[in-house]
């Protein structure tokens, strides 16, 4: 089975009679005898039509979280006291944030490393509990080896995590390059209309599942059966958002690397671009996000979020409609250029989206 044809096809009801789509059940607690009890504990019938999806497209067993960062945590939950962690030097605040605060806790201890120093990675595996991987990352979008990296030899028990939100399991499946837990922000792509959150770990070792499962239950971090419908019927139309956003993309990528106001354009499907070749290698398609730099830095860059008018000044990425925001203005994130803007390409027209930029820069000076 194709993937664009797994995204429509699983998760579905199966007996006659049945409705084509897995119905909401609004409902925490059910009568006594008949296996299910409580949703929390037991899960719903939404859950696990969604990590079948997710579980087959990524090739192992899926666990749906409440956000995100509900599977982040779900993740450094079952690290050891005094454990290691080795992060990109390039990742999601969030994940930063969350790492650090443990850090700060005496919990672990967090080393930061540049994804494309190979080498690097090579040292730190022989003495971390989990190395944390993003490719490509957010929001300066290097490229990691994760063949290479996932093959390190690693002191026995280190876990290798994959954060796959960028490139979605159609373009990317760490699982199948070595890694042991994949983790998605389902709130982005497989949602896809900014109207969720919902997160994912999935892993083809039990071993790493179970853990999963009980910090899930214990910590309440189970996702709303609403939430889940959602993400499913978010999941149906994967396929097709993620190639006409990807399209986009490159229009947009090859435009603003022909504009004087723009310093530097990141995109790993730009031929210039450091990572291109890895990624050609690597990915199945080279994603819808961006992130340029505007030569007049935070002003400037400021003033083009605020000209825009089809595409929205709003944070988050992955949905139908474009949306862009200057990274550094957001805590945690105040390292990065000054005039970065990441821009999440959505489905719609083109040509619209390019003019829509063009009148911002002119108008920003």
């Amino acid at each position: 089975m194709k993937f664009d044809t797994a995204c429509v096809a699983l998760g579905r009801p199966e007996n006659p009679g049945d409705p084509l789509n897995t119905p909401v059940i609004p409902a925490s607690n059910f009568l006594l005898g008949a296996g299910t009890s409580y949703s929390r504990e037991d899960g719903t019938d939404g859950w696990r039509d969604l990590e079948e999806i997710v579980g087959r497209m990524e090739g192992g067993s899926a666990l749906a979280f409440a956000s995100g960062m509900a599977a982040v945590s779900a993740v450094l939950e079952c690290l050891p006291a005094g454990g290691r962690i080795v992060l990109p030097d390039d990742c999601y605040q969030g994940v930063a944030a969350a790492a650090e605060a443990g850090a700060k806790r005496q919990r672990w201890s967090v080393t930061r490393l540049d994804v494309t120093d190979l080498d690097a990675w090579i040292l730190a595996a022989q003495e971390a509990d989990l190395l944390w991987l993003e490719s490509p990352t957010n929001p300066l979008l290097r490229i990691a080896d994760l063949a290479a990296i996932c093959s390190i030899p690693r002191r026995p028990g280190c876990i290798v995590a994959v954060d796959n939100t960028f490139a979605t399991p159609l373009n990317q499946r760490p699982l199948h390059l070595g890694a042991d837990l994949v983790v998605h922000s389902a709130t982005k792509f497989m949602g896809g209309h900014s109207d969720l959150l919902c997160g994912m770990v999935v892993s083809a070792n039990r071993d790493l599942v179970d853990p999963l499962m009980r910090s899930r239950t214990l910590g309440g971090a189970a996702p709303g059966a609403l939430e889940a419908f959602l993400t499913v019927r978010g999941l149906r139309t994967l396929s097709v958002r993620l190639e006409k956003a990807q399209q986009n993309a490159i229009q947009v990528a090859d435009f603003l690397t022909r504009q004087k106001a723009v310093e530097t354009v990141r995109y790993p499907g730009l031929k210039t671009d450091p990572g291109h070749q890895l990624a050609s290698r690597q990915l199945g398609g080279y994603g819808s996000i961006i992130s340029f730099d505007m030569a007049g830095g935070a002003s400037q860059a400021s003033m083009v979020c605020e000209n825009v008018e089809i595409i929205r000044h709003a944070t988050s990425l992955g949905s139908v409609e474009s949306t862009m925001e200057r990274r550094g203005a957001i805590a945690g994130q105040e390292h990065l250029p000054a005039g970065l803007l990441r821009i999440s390409v959505g489905i719609e027209n083109g040509d619209d989206l390019i003019e829509d930029l063009r009148q911002a820069i002119d108008r920003s000076g």
